[in-house]
C-alpha cells in the first residue's frame, strides 16, 4: 500500500471516530432528556439572578438599585441556558417604582413562556410593594421565616416648606404655561383639587397591582381584606395568605427538586474597565459634577432608607 493511501485511511478512521464520538455525545444528551432523573449521568445547573436594592428608573451611583435597563441583560442571560429546567430568582427589595416593577415583572414573564422555562423565587429580608410585584413573575415563590411580604398598596410622600421659605424671608418665583404645571408644589399650600388627583391616580395603579396579584396567585390567595390594604407580613402569615407558597431558600429547594448534584450558576454583571466604558458598572464624577453626584446620591439614599426602614431594615 502506497504512503499516501495509508494517509488517506488514517484520516477516514479519525474523521469516524470524530463523527462516532459526536454521535455519543448527542444519544447521551438525549438519553440525559428522557431517562428519569435518577438514571442521568449528568447534573443539571440552574442560573440564579439576584434582584437587590430599591426600583428605579436609571442607576444608583452608590447603592444598588433595579430597573429594567439594569436587569434586562441578567435575564436574557439567565434564559438563555436551553439546558437548564428553570431559572431562580433572589428578590431583596423594599418597593419603589411601580412602572419599574411591572416592566421587570412582565420581562420574567415572557421570556419563561418564551424559552419553556419554570421560574423559582426566593425571598430573602423582604419582597415588598414593587419587590412582590416582581415576586409574582415566579411559579413558585419560597421566604424565610423572617422575611418580609406583601404591602400592596401605593404610595406618594414629599413635605410642605411654604412656611419654611416665608420665615427665610424666600420668594417662590415660578412661571408656567398650563396652571397645573405646578400641582403639589411643596412650597406653595397644598390644594384638595390637587390631592385627589394624586389620590385617583394612586387608586387607578393599586387596581392595576391588585389585578396582577391575583391574575398570578389565583386561588392560592386566602380570602382576607387586608391582602390588598398595603399591610405586610413575615413568612408564616404569607403562606397562610397565599401570598406565597413556601419556607425554602435557594441551595436546598434546588438540590431537592433537580437532585443533590444540581449546580448553582449565579448570572452577574460584566465589571471592570471594559463594562464601564459599555455603560454597565459604576461611573465616577469628576470636577464640578461631584458635588451634583453628591446631592443627588444623598436624596437617593434619604428615599431608599425611608424604603427600607418600613420593614425595620
Amino acid at each position: 500500500m502506497a504512503i499516501g493511501d495509508d494517509c488517506h485511511c488514517g484520516a477516514r478512521a479519525n474523521t469516524y471516530m470524530q463523527a462516532t464520538q459526536i454521535n455519543e455525545v448527542a444519544v447521551a444528551r438525549y438519553l440525559n432528556r428522557i431517562l428519569p432523573r435518577k438514571f442521568r449521568t449528568d447534573a443539571p445547573t440552574i442560573p440564579v439572578v439576584r434582584l437587590q436594592g430599591t426600583i428605579m428608573a436609571g442607576r444608583n451611583q452608590f447603592r444598588p438599585s433595579l430597573s429594567i435597563a439594569g436587569t434586562a441583560g441578567l435575564l436574557e442571560k439567565a434564559f438563555s441556558d436551553k439546558q437548564a429546567p428553570a431559572v431562580a430568582i433572589i428578590i431583596n427589595s423594599p418597593g419603589g417604582s411601580a412602572v419599574q416593577s411591572r416592566l421587570i415583572h412582565k420581562r420574567i414573564r415572557d421570556l419563561a413562556e418564551e424559552k419553556d422555562k419554570r421560574v423559582l423565587v426566593f425571598v430573602e429580608d423582604v419582597a415588598a410593594s414593587g419587590g412582590y410585584m416582581i415576586a409574582c413573575a415566579g411559579d413558585e415563590i419560597f421566604v424565610d421565616p423572617s422575611s418580609i411580604v406583601g404591602s400592596i398598596g401605593v404610595v406618594a410622600m414629599s413635605f410642605g416648606f411654604q412656611e419654611a421659605i416665608k420665615k427665610l424671608g424666600i420668594e417662590r418665583r415660578v412661571y408656567t404655561a398650563g396652571r397645573n404645571k405646578v400641582t403639589l408644589d411643596p412650597f406653595q399650600p397644598e390644594k384638595k383639587e390637587d390631592v385627589a388627583r394624586v389620590k385617583k391616580l394612586q387608586l387607578e395603579i393599586h387596581k392595576t397591582f391588585i389585578d396582577l396579584v391575583k391574575g398570578r396567585r389565583g386561588n392560592r390567595l386566602a380570602d382576607d381584606d387586608e391582602l390588598f390594604s398595603g399591610l405586610y407580613w413575615a413568612g408564616e402569615q404569607a403562606i397562610e395568605l397565599g401570598l406565597v407558597d413556601a419556607i425554602g431558600d435557594v441551595r436546598s429547594v434546588l438540590k431537592s427538586r433537580y437532585g443533590a448534584k444540581t449546580k448553582l450558576r449565579l448570572v452577574s454583571s460584566p465589571r471592570g474597565l471594559f463594562a464601564r466604558r459599555l455603560g454597565l458598572g459604576l461611573e465616577k464624577p469628576v470636577g464640578a459634577e461631584i458635588g451634583t453626584a453628591f446631592a443627588g446620591a444623598l436624596a437617593e439614599e434619604l428615599d431608599e432608607r425611608a424604603l427600607w426602614g418600613r420593614f425595620g431594615l
